[in-house]
């Protein structure tokens, strides 16, 4: 029996959810978002997803309320994509996510390390800051290269993710 494209008939929040985050490409949009990734082009060129797909991935996010499209330039027409708040409040489900699969599906030493931009400690699985003592917001993360990051491509996303920043900030001129 083949896979249906939803979940009808089930009373359930998180297959509900499902339906607009649980595809790969839209998890690995909306990491790139927090990360402060904001043009078309910019999407397309580090993820090196099919621009077909990353339209529709696009559509359906703002479409929901999870990114706002934003114009950056006139002429010619130029928008970006931003998080919403409905938006940053995925930032705990793709912290643990990623924090899972640092632990369970490499080598165990992070790719990328995850600080309270507040007071430099570095967050705990849950995403809170253990001098501190509440869960960090998206906008006070800060993020740079951990010790289990390998060669990175040559692109401009990556060069300045290679750089410390902070989670929402653009992470490229528009």
């Amino acid at each position: 029996m083949a896979l249906g494209k939803d979940y009808q008939g089930q009373d359930c929040s998180l297959a509900r959810a499902l339906e607009l985050v649980g595809e790969r490409w839209t998890m690995l949009v909306l990491r790139d978002a927090f990360y402060g990734v904001r043009r078309f082009s910019d999407f397309a060129d580090h993820l090196g997803i099919p621009r077909a797909v990353l339209t529709e991935r696009l559509q359906a996010l703002v479409e929901a309320g999870v990114l706002a499209r934003q114009r950056y330039q006139e002429s010619p027409p130029r928008d970006e994509y931003v998080l919403t708040e409905v938006g940053q409040e995925l930032w705990p489900a793709l912290y643990a996510l990623s924090r899972w699969g640092e632990r369970h599906r490499t080598t165990g030493k992070p790719r990328r390390v995850f600080r309270h931009a507040g007071c430099g400690r570095r967050l705990d699985l849950a995403g809170a800051c253990p001098a501190c003592g509440y869960v960090v917001p998206p906008a006070e993360v800060e993020t740079r290269l951990g010790p289990g990051a390998g060669p990175l491509r040559d692109d401009p996303v990556n060069r300045a993710m290679a750089k410390p920043h902070r989670l929402l900030e653009p992470l490229l001129p528009a």
